[in-house]
């Protein structure tokens, strides 16, 4: 049993980009593909679907990567654990890395970035942090 599995999904991403994998397999769920759709609409990923292998749903994400084969996802840290949960209001939202780099928030209309959620003024529970 995985008492986390969204800090599962980020180490299995930062894992296959370190050994430069062009794709990993996560398994399915509602919030791990709501925050694999936000990577890659800001651009940090290739492309995500879903798809059964061996009988299980699974996301397959597309990782990214530059000329030089470094890739675009530099760091992925979880915030809010299921032991300790990090909420913020939406004034209180900082930017990661002076605005080079963003976080995932869990607000009352679903998920969404830092800068999206503070536009709209909603707060919620910072769930990581990308850059």
């Amino acid at each position: 049993m995985m008492t986390d599995p969204i800090s599962d999904m980020l180490t299995r991403i930062r894992n296959a980009s370190m050994v430069k994998k062009s794709i990993v397999n996560i398994p399915l769920s509602k919030i791990k593909f709501a925050i694999a759709k936000i990577l890659e609409a800001e651009k940090m990923v290739e492309k995500v679907e879903t798809l059964e292998v061996a009988k299980r749903p699974v996301i397959r994400v597309h990782l990214k990567y530059d000329a030089n084969k470094m890739p675009f996802i530099s760091s992925l840290r979880r915030i809010s654990t299921p032991g300790r949960r990090i909420y913020s209001k939406s004034s209180e939202l900082r930017k990661v890395r002076s605005g080079f780099g963003f976080s995932i928030v869990s607000t009352p209309n679903g998920l969404m970035t830092n800068n999206e959620a503070r536009k709209r003024h909603l707060g919620g529970e910072v769930i990581c942090e990308i850059y």
